[in-house]
């Protein structure tokens, strides 16, 4: 079964962590969200989650994904926390998927492993990399990095992810039971 860590610190988008969670799961993918220094992790809005699993304690090697939901502030805590950055790193080393969305892609910006290609929240390319950031597709696939531009592109970032880890047919059968065709 694939399997998805999905790295939540305070000050998450709640509707892009929920969602890729909740698409993930519903395609088949064992997922797990690791919280940095408490379980209950508040988000961009105020909505408190409680995390399943210490990212201390999380062996990238139990996984095939490191999924990284926006939100500035959540986005800042995975940039600055060493622990988060050499996960990150790991999941590159190991050639294993890495996917970020919103302001996520910073993260990965720091952490030296963004694709030459990706997109982003708009104006969150500017702490990036301005030229490279692709403006017209809500998910951008660039060797093994996936990344989308924000809350309202949640789902589909999820699907796309569904569909690399498990297949077309998982990723038809949930964008069909969601609704999802805009993806």
């Amino acid at each position: 079964m694939a399997s998805a860590l999905v790295l939540l610190a305070d000050g998450f988008e709640e509707i892009e962590a929920v969602s890729i969670i909740d698409i993930l799961r519903r395609g088949g993918v064992e997922t797990h969200s690791a919280y940095l220094d408490n379980e209950m992790v508040t988000g961009a809005n105020g909505i408190t989650i409680q995390a399943n699993i210490s990212l201390k304690v999380a062996f990238p090697d139990d996984y095939d994904i490191v999924v990284l939901p926006g939100g500035w502030d959540g986005t800042d805590r995975l940039a600055e926390n060493p622990l988060a950055q050499s996960v990150i790193k790991r999941f590159e080393r190991d050639g294993k998927w890495i996917a970020a969305m919103c302001a996520a892609p910073y993260a990965l910006h720091v952490a030296g492993v963004l694709s030459k290609r990706y997109t982003c929240y708009p104006g969150a390319e500017e702490k990036i990399r301005p030229a490279d950031r692709v403006a017209d597709e809500k998910v951008v696939i660039d060797g093994k990095v996936i990344t989308s531009q924000g809350p309202g592109t949640a789902i589909c970032f999820g699907l796309e992810i569904v569909r690399q880890l498990v297949g077309e047919e998982s990723y038809k059968a949930v964008r069909e039971g969601t609704l999802s065709t805009f993806c």
